[in-house]
């Protein structure tokens, strides 16, 4: 069973919808007793990191949250879900970040170009992931987002894109991973990539 955790902000139904096509036993909860019994946990999210993390800490789901990556159960987390995943960000001075990960999220610095980087972009594989595998040479996928994480240990990376300046979008360590793009909107990569995740 994969478990979508619900802190009251994220696209909760089209991540739940693309597993539903996939085949997969999915919930979308926010019940800590169910994530902790899930096999795979997903952490989804779209809006502004400060209030991501303060929804997560009312919810109570820090803890579970924290004890699932430390768990060895696959994770995945989508979009503002990855950028939690790190110390920190530039959209929110001050506010702690779950810190999964070492390194902080930071301003898309792409002049002329519009920011959000809103639309499809290619994916640059970086590094070997489990996620990634059997997809077309330099992948579409589709990104929304203004703010992109800058790892301190770059081995983590296993995509980037290109847009003004090199953008992580996706990175992974054991059983956590994460991508800034949206899997559930692009089309039959993302689809793909979702199943490589029910099947690990």
């Amino acid at each position: 069973m994969i478990a979508i955790i619900d802190y009251g902000m994220g696209n909760l139904f089209s991540v739940e919808k693309a597993f539903v096509k996939l085949g997969a036993d999915v919930v979308v909860t926010s019940d800590v007793k169910v994530i902790a019994k899930a096999d795979k946990v997903v952490l989804p999210g779209v809006g502004a990191f400060g209030n991501c993390m303060k929804n997560m800490e009312s919810s109570g789901l820090i803890p579970i949250i924290m004890e699932t990556a430390a768990s060895g159960k696959p994770f995945l987390g989508i979009c503002l879900g990855l950028q939690v995943m790190f110390e920190g960000s530039e959209e929110a001075p001050g506010v702690k970040g779950l810190g999964i990960f070492k390194g902080i999220v930071k301003k898309i610095v792409a002049p002329n170009l519009k920011i959000p980087h809103m639309g499809w972009n290619s994916l640059k594989m970086d590094a070997k992931s489990l996620l990634l595998e059997n997809l077309p040479a330099n992948p579409y996928v589709y990104f929304v987002h203004s703010f992109h994480a800058v790892p301190s240990e770059e081995n983590i990376v296993t995509a980037f894109a290109l847009y003004g300046e090199k953008l992580t979008a996706a990175v992974g360590k054991n059983n956590v991973q994460a991508m800034q793009f949206h899997p559930e909107k692009s089309s039959s990569v993302g689809l793909k990539i979702l199943e490589n995740f029910v099947r690990l």
